[in-house]
């Protein structure tokens, strides 16, 4: 068997993420699929690359010393698929590759930028992964992306990306069942959700390390259930669990969304672009601060949350 560059994407992704699991959604393809190919490739190369820990997978000295050499090669072959894919559509017409963690914002967003790009071919790639949305645009795959950075962890923004912050810090608000107890209050104390079961996401970039280190400051040690937000919401209406939310959320008929007291969980919003055309990067922005503005009003609990602290102050932006 040959290396191929799949092969070394395949070896980077799981030295990135540290997991097979990880490094199987971030290249769509099945845990079990990666598992037979990295095994294949440590056959073929009569050593193994990985030592496999209860706490993720670790590069072995000779999958180090692999990786220093596949990940320029990667690197390098991005690039030339990036720059030939630019060529292309430069003489197929003007378009808008854009990248999007999930904001009730995006279908207001898309809408002005349609209305205002007649002509523009305009593209949306979604993925619960803000980091893995900014190295497509440091790839040249997408030319900006909207994201959301938890608090208290900080997203690994490739050099050469030019960053606006829209929302210094949104608050996250918590979503539970409709007759739950917490829900009588307007506000919600962390307090009163310390016998429930938190529903994170684990592939969320920050998402579980923020939670945990906020219900530990504020002396909670919660039981917890790692899930996918779609599966989250059935279970939190039923009495499962709680999780946390975004504040524009739309709540259903059997759940209720309030604000936590004191915003102990944030995230900062950021539209984060790559080289290209600044006036057309900042009718890009100017669209999806007035599409967010939109949602953030036309959200009851968020409409009141801004009310009580009377300001909405998309930020300036950042270097």
């Amino acid at each position: 068997m040959e290396l191929e560059v799949r092969h070394l994407r395949a070896l980077c992704a799981i030295a990135d993420t540290g997991s097979l699991h990880q490094a199987a959604r971030r290249l769509g393809v099945s845990q079990p699929s990666l598992t037979t190919q990295l095994r294949r490739i440590e056959n073929s190369l009569g050593a193994e690359l990985f030592s496999r820990q209860r706490t993720g997978c670790r590069p072995t000295p000779v999958g180090r010393a692999l990786l220093s050499r596949a990940r320029p090669l990667v690197a390098e072959m991005g690039a030339l698929v990036a720059e030939a894919k630019a060529a292309v559509a430069r003489a197929a017409g003007p378009r808008l590759r854009i990248g999007s963690t999930a904001s009730r914002a995006l279908p207001g967003w898309l809408g002005r930028l349609r209305r205002r790009l007649p002509g523009t071919d305009i593209s949306l790639h979604m993925d619960v992964s803000p980091n893995a949305l900014l190295r497509m645009v440091a790839a040249g795959q997408l030319d900006v992306a909207f994201v959301h950075e938890v608090e208290g962890c900080p997203l690994t923004v490739p050099p050469g990306l030019a960053v606006r912050v829209l929302v210094e810090r949104e608050p996250q608000f918590v979503s539970m069942a409709r007759d739950h107890p917490a829900a009588a209050a307007p506000v919600v104390d962390l307090a009163d959700l310390a016998g429930d079961r938190w529903i994170v996401d684990p592939t969320v970039d920050g998402e579980w390390e923020g939670v945990r280190r906020v219900l530990a400051a504020a002396g909670i040690d919660p039981q917890l259930l790692h899930g996918d937000y779609h599966t989250a919401a059935a279970l939190i209406a039923v009495g499962e669990g709680v999780a946390p939310c975004q504040p524009t959320s739309d709540p259903r008929g059997d759940m209720a969304i309030r604000p936590l007291r004191g915003d102990p969980l944030a995230v900062r919003l950021l539209l984060v672009t790559g080289p290209g055309e600044p006036e057309r990067d900042e009718g890009v922005y100017g669209d999806l601060e007035s599409a967010y503005r939109d949602v953030a009003e036309g959200s009851a609990a968020y409409r009141q949350w801004l009310r009580r602290n009377k300001s909405f102050r998309p930020a300036v932006p950042a270097a």
